[in-house]
């Protein structure tokens, strides 16, 4: 598809490089005056570009390359400020004990990220014109039904994905407009349901494709679109079309071997934090310092996932409850654990077990699977993988305090058993660093 979530934000990404040279010309232009010319500016070419890809990563792991954040002006208003003293700071450090560049930045520095700061924050307004009013993918959907409905008005209220809803249709109208003589004015065709193919919607869809057409079933759509699979679309020939497990062996295989090293990794460079953290619960109030839970794992196999504990002793006697943002039941020393997710660092020795994995629908607790699987269809297809530690659901979406949040939880971990690889388990890495980064 042209212009599809790829393409836009590698359109965001190339226009950061552009504005990144035009900052550090017009900031050089600014402090060097007549004195500037190509020497100076390839004197500070070098260093400065090497720092614009740690700027990147930054900002990428920050959400600075999601489309959501375009349309939320408050939202992208905060990720260029934490951008703009990132880049002071890193900067700083980065010429201080870096000294072979033979330059000292200092004003041109400051006029640099302020300069960079308001051309990225302005590149992204720009963008969302262009993605809501230019750079549009237009949709018809045939068939209407509460599924296409639910689709169109998400497209309607996210016009930044650039998809843009013409309108629903029927077979006899999309007739009319294959014969007329007029263009074809939309780029998708979207199926409410399946249809029986028999030879007149054969060569109806064939003239479609002609005109360069695309043609998606609603699940294929909402999948492309949203990355998540909504349960309503799931049936058996959905398993046995998109479920192919035995081609996963090597993958699982590469990926255990990860899973020991980066777990490993990570226990032996935060050991220095788990002494302070165990003194600090045990002087609030004498209870234990760790916190066993029963999960679910891979093939329904309970097992105990370990936490520091941030909540009080005996939280859970009148029996398992759902977590609340503000839950009264929270330690002190448990709100700052559970605000820098330190209270998580203890379940990398879970991965080390194989417990779990560090990628991986979160492993729930028995009693609510139990409620859910009888509440949400092919729940239990969480089970065919291992759990993980972080995951799809975990970056896409909130926490879950619900079954409804469950159960749309639940569509992206379908996303994520489907499609899942190194690729994308290494996105979601780097994605779970910047929510630890902003805790």
């Amino acid at each position: 598809m042209r212009f599809g979530l790829s393409f836009r934000k590698n359109f965001l990404f190339f226009g950061d490089i552009l504005f990144f040279f035009l900052a550090l010309i017009i900031s050089l232009l600014i402090g060097f005056g007549k004195d500037f010319n190509l020497q100076v500016f390839l004197q500070h070419l070098v260093p400065f570009s090497i720092l614009f890809f740690l700027w990147f990563f930054f900002f990428a792991i920050e959400g600075g390359y999601n489309l959501y954040t375009l349309k939320n002006t408050l939202s992208l208003f905060g990720k260029v400020v934490f951008l703009f003293i990132f880049i002071i700071v890193s900067s700083s450090l980065f010429f201080y004990f870096l000294k072979n560049f033979q330059i000292t930045p200092k004003q041109n520095l400051i006029n640099f990220s302020l300069i960079f700061c308001i051309l990225v924050f302005s590149w992204r307004n720009l963008a969302l014109f262009l993605y809501s009013k230019r750079f549009r993918y237009k949709m018809v959907i045939l068939g209407v039904n509460p599924s296409s409905e639910k689709l169109a008005n998400q497209l309607i209220k996210n016009p930044q994905l650039g998809w843009h809803f013409e309108g629903f249709t029927d077979e006899k109208n999309l007739k009319k407009i294959i014969k007329s003589k007029d263009k074809i004015d939309f780029n998708l065709l979207v199926l409410a349901k399946k249809f029986k193919i028999d030879k007149e919607k054969e060569n109806l869809f064939f003239d479609l494709i002609s005109h360069k057409v695309d043609i998606l079933n609603l699940d294929e759509a909402y999948e492309t679109i949203f990355q998540r699979i909504p349960v309503e679309f799931i049936d058996y020939s959905w398993f046995i079309n998109n479920l192919k497990e035995g081609k996963k062996e090597l993958y699982d295989r590469t990926k255990r071997v990860l899973d020991i090293l980066i777990a490993g990794l990570v226990l032996i460079t935060t050991l220095f934090l788990w002494l302070p953290i165990a003194i600090a619960i045990k002087l609030e109030d004498r209870g234990p310092i760790f916190y066993k839970q029963k999960r679910v794992g891979k093939d329904k196999v309970i097992f105990y996932l370990l936490k520091f504990r941030s909540m009080v002793p005996n939280a859970e006697k009148n029996g398992p409850l759902w977590a609340k943002k503000d839950d009264p039941r929270t330690t002190k020393v448990g709100k700052i654990l559970r605000r820098t997710h330190l209270d998580e660092l203890p379940q990398m020795i879970n991965v080390l077990k194989g417990d779990i994995s560090l990628i991986g629908p979160r492993p729930e607790r028995p009693e609510f699977v139990k409620k859910l699987e009888k509440e949400i269809p092919y729940y239990h297809l969480r089970h065919i993988i291992k759990p993980g530690f972080t995951g799809w659901a975990q970056v896409k979406f909130r926490y879950a305090r619900s079954v409804i949040d469950s159960l749309e939880k639940f569509e992206y971990d379908l996303y994520y058993i489907k499609n899942r690889s190194l690729l994308l388990d290494i996105y979601i890495l780097l994605k779970t660093f910047g929510l630890f980064f902003r805790g």
